[in-house]
């Protein structure tokens, strides 16, 4: 595993739609985050203790424990967000060959967490950027915040390797990191790819899921016989409603 951190190319607040367009995805640096949300940092980081309770993904075909997680569903259509009964989360196995093809019913986000103004803001700014690639039209998002941590020696963020989620859109928030090494991100379109790490807390990365595929590599202690952990949010949008069997 390379001990090597190669820095994001973050991409200018204004320049995210263009970004999107041009390369296929876009990186913002937390202060990048906030001034594209027009909201302070400070909001987002009051969520992180949220990430300190999630329960464990007991769907993981690889025999892991080493992934804790929650998951929430809603709809933005114009200014309007609406959050949906709670659902399981599926995907097809043409997008996800070692977890698709099966409902996965992870425990639902906290109200604490979607009701605050800055999580409806996150929520509304990827609506706008998926309308932006898309078109205006309803989208319909999956959110899911996990804990990947070493206790068992290795964490696996992407367990089924790199891949695609049959959406429209998806934004990577690294919400926090501590104790490890690895976890790098890859992005690739065809022979073309991207690699960096996410080390500060709300770097957002977005992606053209119809574009490009995208992976993070394990994660391991720094330290030996101290366990770490990493934090992320997951947001897609769809259009054309939720994924189902």
């Amino acid at each position: 595993m390379s001990g090597t951190d190669y820095s994001p190319p973050f991409t200018p607040p204004e320049e995210v739609a263009t970004a999107l367009r041009q390369e296929g995805y876009a990186v913002l640096s937390p202060k990048g985050t906030g001034d594209w949300l027009g909201m302070p940092l400070a909001e987002l980081e009051a969520m992180r203790p949220d990430w300190d309770h999630l329960p464990p993904d007991e769907y993981l075909k690889d025999g892991g424990r080493y992934r804790t997680r929650r998951h929430a569903c809603f709809v933005a259509e114009g200014e309007a967000l609406t959050q949906a009964p709670h659902r399981a989360h599926w995907q097809p196995v043409e997008y996800n060959a070692l977890h698709g093809g099966m409902q996965r019913w992870f425990a639902p986000m906290e109200d604490a967490t979607v009701s605050r103004p800055v999580w409806h803001r996150l929520l509304q700014r990827l609506a706008e950027a998926a309308s932006a690639l898309r078109g205006p039209q309803p989208w319909y998002i999956e959110a899911h915040q996990f804990r990947i941590d070493t206790a068992e020696g290795i964490g696996r963020p992407t367990p089924e390797g790199a891949h695609r989620d049959g959406v429209d859109l998806v934004a990577v928030a690294l919400v926090g990191r501590e104790g490890i090494k690895g976890g790098e991100t890859r992005v690739f379109e065809g022979r073309r790819g991207e690699r960096f790490t996410m080390t500060e807390p709300w770097t957002l990365l977005l992606l053209d899921d119809a574009r490009v595929i995208h992976e993070s590599t394990p994660i391991q202690p720094r330290d030996e016989g101290h366990a770490g952990w990493r934090d992320t949010l997951v947001i897609t949008c769809r259009a054309q409603g939720f994924q189902g069997a």
